[in-house]
């Protein structure tokens, strides 16, 4: 199948991101389909005779062409003026080019003039972001969905649970379930498109991964910032992928694989810069609190995860992972804000997910296990005790096909019918 007949769910926001300011900027890791993405949008007109739009025509010039890039070191405002909407593939290669990029917008400032592509999350980079303040829109092309990859274009029913009165939430759910599928199976594809996609066979997968980790270290790492060391960047993310799910514990992740606390912080930073590693925060009423307790550790893809910790067998947190690539891909697209969190207290009780949207509150569990029970429960009843009434009724997802409501308050619904 070909990438540019899969729709994503970012399309629809970028596009109407370009008729609106004069940059936009899709960052995300390496090989999620920036680039298809990118050039699915030029090389036409919106009708025969159109004029050049923000949408289409547009020049495709990628940094990774050396010649381009030699370019965007010696002579960037020539790369960048021109009468035709510009798509800059791959900018974090060059981030001086970002300056010569505002000053032509601050010459012209029609909407969609600059699409710029980045596999590192530009806002981290301090001179990136400043460059671009207050011209450029920001979004996050996350690797595929499920039900991106199956033809479907689009993420989990996440949207119904704040849309809909609880009654009604049977109904939607049953409604969306139509494509069953074993979780250890998607866990082990991942969703980047070519494994996800176009390959089949574990040995394929293997070498396709194999060659991305290579890649990231010895090419797109180095454009981030200088590591010395490669070994030892490549253990710890090793040590992170295998902690998929827990705590983040600098200074035990330090001590299990011999590197000291700020060399471990930084190398995670690099980690979440690429994409590649997503720390959920933990859920308070003070948000300043949320920068005090402790975030969990996940990966941007379950398929590098699994393949960088050799594990064999999915294990729950995989499936954990898997719940909350796809809520990533609905928060970025959806118009109004939303948090995507995690809540645990002193005394042990915790909730995998806690998204906070529209003032509101939906708490998660995840369980493996194909026969949900009563107990599996007894964390979400906490935190709605704990919360009150800006809280919905509590999701738990699990592996099997169950769908009813478990208590009241806790519907049991499997994963495949919501993911």
């Amino acid at each position: 199948m070909n990438d540019l007949t899969l729709s994503r769910v970012v399309a629809a926001k970028l596009k109407a991101a370009l008729r609106v300011m004069p940059a936009v900027v899709v960052a995300g890791a390496r090989q999620t389909g920036k680039s298809t993405l990118a050039r699915a949008l030029g090389g036409r007109g919106d009708a025969p005779g159109a004029r050049p739009s923000a949408i289409h025509d547009r020049r495709y010039l990628s940094l990774d062409d050396f010649d381009l890039l030699h370019l965007a070191r010696s002579d960037p405002d020539s790369l960048v003026r021109s009468s035709h909407p510009v798509t800059l593939d791959e900018v974090q290669r060059e981030p001086a080019l970002l300056s010569a990029v505002k000053r032509e917008i601050d010459r012209d400032r029609r909407p969609g003039r600059f699409l710029l592509t980045g596999s590192a999350n530009l806002l981290m980079m301090q001179r990136v972001s400043e460059s671009l303040a207050g011209r450029a829109s920001y979004l996050t092309l996350w690797p595929m969905t499920r039900r991106e990859q199956i033809g479907l274009g689009r993420c989990g029913i996440w949207e119904k649970f704040f849309e809909l009165n609880d009654r009604h939430w049977l109904d939607a759910v049953a409604t969306n379930g139509d494509d069953r599928e074993d979780w250890r199976m998607f866990a082990r594809r991942g969703g980047f498109p070519i494994p996800a996609v176009h390959l089949t066979l574990p040995e394929e997968r293997s070498i396709w991964f194999d060659g991305y980790v290579r890649t990231y270290l010895e090419r797109d790492l180095q454009a981030l910032s200088s590591v010395a060391a490669l070994p030892d960047y490549r253990r710890l993310m090793q040590a992170a992928a295998l902690r998929l799910g827990s705590l983040v514990n600098q200074t035990q992740l330090g001590r299990d694989i011999g590197l000291r606390q700020p060399t471990v912080r930084r190398y995670l930073n690099l980690l979440e810069t690429s994409y590649l590693l997503v720390r959920v925060p933990a859920y308070a009423v003070n948000r300043r609190k949320r920068l005090m307790k402790s975030p969990k550790l996940y990966w941007g893809d379950t398929g590098l995860a699994m393949h960088l910790s050799q594990e064999t067998e999915p294990r729950g947190a995989h499936l954990e992972n898997l719940i909350l690539q796809d809520l990533l891909v609905w928060r970025d697209c959806r118009p109004a804000p939303a948090e995507v969190l995690h809540w645990r207290t002193t005394s042990g009780e915790e909730v995998d997910f806690v998204i906070e949207a529209d003032e509101s509150l939906l708490p998660i569990e995840i369980k493996a296990t194909r026969r949900p029970r009563i107990r599996d429960a007894n964390n979400l009843h906490a935190f709605r005790r704990e919360y009150g009434n800006s809280v919905h009724p509590g999701l738990l997802l699990h592996g099997g096909d169950t769908l009813e409501w478990m208590t009241p308050e806790v519907l049991a619904a499997p994963w495949w019918m919501v993911v």
